[in-house]
């Protein structure tokens, strides 16, 4: 029998696939997958470990910004001299040997300090230095060295002023402070002549004030003196006692050893300046 001219096939166009191709194509779907979820994966990673990362350097950054603050300042004060050098050097200028021929003794001449308090020249110093001397030499910073009289003393205070007979070529006063702000723990600078140590400091603090002082060699007391622990010797009687600004603030008039030394232990003693001035011809404060 002949078949129908139109009669449609079943049978299917295109070549038949086998089981084995099916199962590749299934195979690299799944790879295919695996690869993006591997990728989306890695890619979350990756973003962790970023943001981890920034997380890390925020929080080091105080310490590093802490670091580099402390190594300017560090820095900074290297650089910049201390506070006690800045006072000496301001002083230094100002500063007076005191020289003094005991009447009476051989080889009586005795060493002091002294500060430049004006533009005439004049030096005030410890009563004491200079008394019952025949002669007074002065030595200035500049290298002057000349005789000197007493214009004016304060007995009860333990303060003169003298006048140089010639006036170095360089005059450099002294800054005068105040006393009266001075508290307890401040710091304070004695700067003079200890056992002929010419412009030597030392430094400490106030140990009290408006105390009374009976000098040991004395026949007097001294009443409102500034007790201080900066270290001073024979040689820094009549020099100036500083604040951290370089200020005169007192001047220093002796010191307190219970035993017959007269050596320092800790405890000086200065004239305020508010009431010493008073003797240069100032108003006292």
């Amino acid at each position: 029998m002949k078949p129908k001219a139109n009669q449609e096939s079943t049978e299917p166009v295109g070549p038949r696939q086998s089981i084995p191709e099916r199962l590749l194509g299934y195979l690299r779907q799944r790879i295919l997958l695996l690869l993006l979820v591997a990728l989306v994966i890695s890619a979350i990673l990756l973003v962790l470990v970023f943001f981890t990362g920034l997380d890390r350097n925020e929080q080091q950054a105080p310490v590093t910004d802490m670091d580099s603050v402390i190594s300017e300042t560090l820095e900074v004060l290297a650089a910049s001299p201390a506070v006690s050098a800045q006072v000496y050097q301001a002083i230094l200028p100002s500063l007076v040997v005191v020289l003094a021929d005991a009447r009476g003794e051989e080889n009586g001449r005795e060493i002091g300090s002294g500060v430049v308090i004006s533009g005439n020249a004049d030096v005030l110093t410890a009563l004491h230095v200079i008394e019952d001397s025949t002669t007074i030499e002065l030595g200035f910073a500049d290298g002057t060295r000349t005789p000197a009289f007493v214009s004016n003393v304060d007995w009860e205070r333990d303060i003169a002023v003298l006048r140089p007979f010639t006036p170095p070529g360089l005059v450099v006063p002294a800054t005068v402070g105040s006393s009266s702000a001075l508290r307890v723990g401040d710091e304070v600078f004695a700067v003079g002549n200890p056992l002929g140590l010419v412009g030597s400091l030392s430094a400490g603090v106030v140990s009290g004030l408006n105390r009374e002082f009976q000098p040991s060699d004395r026949d007097m007391r001294l009443e409102g003196v500034i007790q201080f622990d900066a270290a001073v010797n024979l040689g820094n009687s009549g020099g100036p006692l500083l604040n951290k600004r370089g200020q005169v603030v007192g001047i220093i008039t002796g010191l307190i050893n219970p035993t017959d030394m007269d050596t320092f232990i800790g405890i000086g003693f200065a004239v305020p300046i508010d009431v010493a001035v008073g003797a240069a011809g100032g108003p006292a404060k």
